[in-house]
């Protein structure tokens, strides 16, 4: 009675319907995220159809699949700005909207040059969607909980890439190439529409300025880095238009310009991607360690298709089914692994994990010849997935939970662009050695599929070694996951 508005079951009920939005989030960006980096690799194998149906080279197919890695490179650096400058829902949308938009472009583009901007702005989204995801799990997932959501991002960086190129030969069974990217447009829409209806903003932007110069040298160090070691996987570089190692080498002196301008303006938090991450020793040893993870996974995701193409002579089809069960494994134990994390801590997952990536790797050098059954090939890689993901969640929860909370999204960035090089940097290791010594056997005398079975041996090799180097590094992160945290989560 005194004119004064009284509170009513709808003004009580509010608090409770944002806390069920904000529960929300997490689940909406990690379909989203998935939807996206699938996409990055489901090229791979529609390739040969796409250049007979477009009637162009081998060579210019190929920048459908370069031209995504260069933008996804050159990209992921600046998402440390983009998120601290603007609210997470804006992010959002504008990444969701930019895939979208590209997905849409690629599924009624009538020939190479849009389809090729298509998959330019399709990574344009892609680039900023996992540092988002991972920056909204530490600022919003309390730290003795983190194991387990980073587990279900581990799906999305390990499983998408694995179960893409399976997907793509299935699709291509039955239908055109263009429905790739038909079949992947309602979902994406789907998904950009629940993300505008629910995503609320729960971080708080601050005011800053993106160093111009910063950003123009990324371009050509980070660019550079990947154009190059990606060209080295495409039979040795021969038919790049750019020599790779001339890439790499300007990638190289990029980088260290790069790394120099950061440094210097970190002193005044200006920096584009803050070097101060690696100040952090459990955050240092954890991404040489998910750099090191990445080599092999991409390193063996691309020589086990040609090992059992080439040497076996299985099919397109066979092939996608034989690296499928690893793939599903990972997925399946990643939220397992992750609540382990929360119990137990890192050590205790990652020192077996990172043994069992070594012995799979050497079993691999001992075994796989050219009258290896598939199932064996199916084993060995089921066993393989099983210690990556043993490593995977840990290792990411532990580098960026050991982060001061201001430096989520640098530390965010930072990974991203790590397992971009990285995974490069795998193919063209195992890609390059395999072909050079396949090359030098054959002008030998040795018959085609013996000295292919011969290149896929040695590169194996140079994996088993690597392994063992970071078996050794395993003992040398900390144990628990209260060693690793230093700032709290809202």
């Amino acid at each position: 009675m005194t004119g004064q508005p009284t509170p009513d079951a709808a003004d009580a009920a509010e608090p409770q319907r944002a806390q069920s939005a904000d529960k929300l989030v997490i689940p909406l960006l990690l379909v989203s995220a998935f939807i996206v980096i699938l996409n990055e690799t489901i090229m791979a194998v529609a390739l040969p159809a796409l250049n007979r149906d477009l009637g162009i080279p081998v060579s210019t197919g190929q920048w459908l699949t370069s031209a995504f890695m260069l933008v996804m490179a050159v990209v992921i650096p600046v998402t440390g700005y983009l998120l601290q400058r603007f609210h997470l829902r804006q992010v959002f949308i504008t990444a969701m909207s930019l895939f979208t938009l590209g997905t849409l472009v690629c599924f009624l583009a009538p020939g190479f040059a849009l389809l090729l901007l298509g998959r330019i702005v399709q990574a344009s989204g892609t680039a900023i969607m996992m540092p988002l995801l991972m920056t909204t799990v530490l600022n919003m997932v309390a730290a003795e909980r983190r194991g387990r959501t980073m587990g279900n991002i581990s799906i999305v960086i390990s499983v998408a890439p694995a179960v893409g190129p399976t997907l793509s030969g299935l699709v291509l069974n039955v239908l055109d190439w263009r429905w790739l990217f038909g079949l992947v447009l309602p979902i994406a829409v789907v998904g950009l529409l629940l993300g505008a209806l629910f995503i609320r903003n729960v971080t708080e932007p601050r005011a800053a300025s993106i160093d111009v110069p910063s950003v123009l040298v990324s371009a050509p160090a980070f660019g550079g880095l990947v154009y190059g070691f990606s060209s080295l996987g495409e039979s040795g570089g021969s038919t790049a238009p750019v020599p790779p190692w001339s890439a790499i080498a300007v990638g190289a002196v990029a980088l260290v310009v790069f790394v120099a301008r950061q440094l210097r303006l970190q002193r005044n938090d200006r920096a584009l991607l803050d070097l101060r991450v690696f100040r952090s020793r459990q955050f240092s040893v954890s991404i040489g360690l998910v750099a090191g993870s990445f080599l092999a996974l991409f390193g063996t995701l691309i020589l086990l298709p040609v090992y059992m193409q080439y040497v076996l002579g299985l099919d397109t089809l066979a092939t996608g089914l034989v690296m499928l069960p690893g793939g599903l494994v990972m997925g399946l134990l990643a939220p397992f692994v992750g609540r382990l994390y929360d119990r137990i801590g890192a050590r205790p997952l990652i020192i077996p994990g990172a043994a069992l990536v070594s012995v799979v790797l050497w079993t691999m050098v001992v075994v796989f010849d050219t009258d290896t059954a598939p199932v064996v090939v199916v084993g060995t890689h089921v066993v393989m997935s099983v210690g990556l993901g043993l490593m995977f969640t840990p290792l990411l929860t532990g580098a960026l939970g050991s982060l001061d909370q201001k430096l989520y999204s640098h530390g965010s960035a930072v990974v991203g662009t790590i397992q971009q090089v990285a995974g490069a940097a795998g193919t063209a290791t195992f890609t390059t050695v395999m072909s050079a010594t396949a090359a030098g056997l054959m002008a030998g005398g040795t018959g085609e599929v013996a000295a292919q079975a011969a290149g896929i041996n040695t590169a194996f090799t140079i994996g088993a070694v690597v392994s063992v180097l970071a078996f050794a590094a395993t003992f040398f992160v900390r144990g628990s996951t209260a060693d690793t945290e230093q700032a709290p989560a809202h």
